[in-house]
């Protein structure tokens, strides 16, 4: 069982519900998913409403709920296409969920939104078509987005192209692990935003590159899902992959005045990142270390 570090924690209230630093403590609980019982995390010390084999099914009610109000809003005239990879992927998002979303997780590794090449094909979070087939074994069909741009077609897990953050992370996920089982068992994978969003041109625009005004909309109900997804899977630590992702996240439990949740960074792998380019895989372990995380990724001894 990984190791308990020396951070600091405050009560929590009783509930029912592209780039690159660390925030940060302590605790263990065993987790078991095959239990009716919730085990709880002693940051959340209210029975939990929701059995553990229901989990599945509840983050994807968070889920279609946060997506139904992205999608009422006005992302401005610069904005010409927006993608749901959780609608046109939906088989393969569900097959993913099912499959590692199966217990409460001590830690959210949480990213920013899809990319055109990763979770915009599978559906899945920094979803490298590879890894995604071959390590993870996830299936599913895709369908065609109800808009789509000739040069940003979906293919599914079909598709030749990759991303460079995909094949890093993932890497890094299966040389830490080993085995999608050991990964999950402490660990989930999500998207602050499940959408992306094109220009006419086909060029990508990320939530902090939106203007103020259509980007706030998307924030409140991102955070507000962020919230529900923290409660459900009662989760102790979030990594936001990315500054912006790690902001999001602060802000977000600092409204729902949640204030025992460790929050920590772990540096984009994006290329267009110039620091990732030069051994984000070391940055990344270090970060993990320094942060006291690395062991929740790896086998227990």
């Amino acid at each position: 069982m990984p190791p308990k570090s020396k951070r600091q924690k405050t009560q929590h209230p009783a509930s029912n519900e592209s780039d690159p630093t660390t925030v940060d403590s302590n605790t263990n609980t065993n987790n078991s998913t095959d239990s009716l019982v919730p085990v709880l995390s002693k940051y959340f010390p209210a029975p939990s409403s929701c059995p553990q084999d229901e989990i599945p099914q509840k983050f994807l009610e968070i889920e279609a709920k946060q997506t139904d109000k992205l999608l009422k809003l006005d992302y401005g005239a610069g904005i010409s296409y927006v993608y749901n990879p959780l609608d046109y992927a939906s088989e393969i998002h569900s097959d993913f969920v099912s499959k590692f979303c199966r217990g409460f997780k001590k830690v959210l590794l949480m990213g920013m939104n899809p990319g055109p090449w990763g979770m915009g094909q599978t559906g899945v979070p920094f979803g490298h078509v590879k890894y995604a087939k071959e390590w993870l074994g996830v299936t599913g069909k895709v369908k065609s987005p109800e808009r789509e741009h000739p040069k940003r077609p979906i293919q599914g897990l079909e598709c030749t192209r990759s991303e460079v953050s995909g094949d890093r992370l993932w890497s890094l996920m299966k040389e830490l692990s080993g085995s999608p089982d050991v990964l999950f068992k402490h660990v989930f994978f999500h998207n602050y935003c499940p959408l992306f969003f094109l220009k006419e041109s086909a060029k990508n625009v990320t939530p902090p590159e939106l203007k103020v005004k259509e980007r706030a909309g998307l924030e409140e109900a991102c955070n507000e899902a962020l919230v529900e997804t923290v409660k459900l899977l009662q989760v102790e630590h979030i990594i936001g992959v990315g500054k912006y992702a790690l902001e999001q996240a602060r802000k977000a439990l600092e409204k729902a005045g949640i204030t025992n949740i460790e929050l920590s960074l772990l540096m984009h792998p994006s290329p267009v990142n110039p620091a990732a380019n030069k051994g984000w895989r070391e940055i990344a372990i270090k970060q993990l270390t320094e942060s006291k995380l690395i062991e929740y990724f790896k086998p227990e001894a």
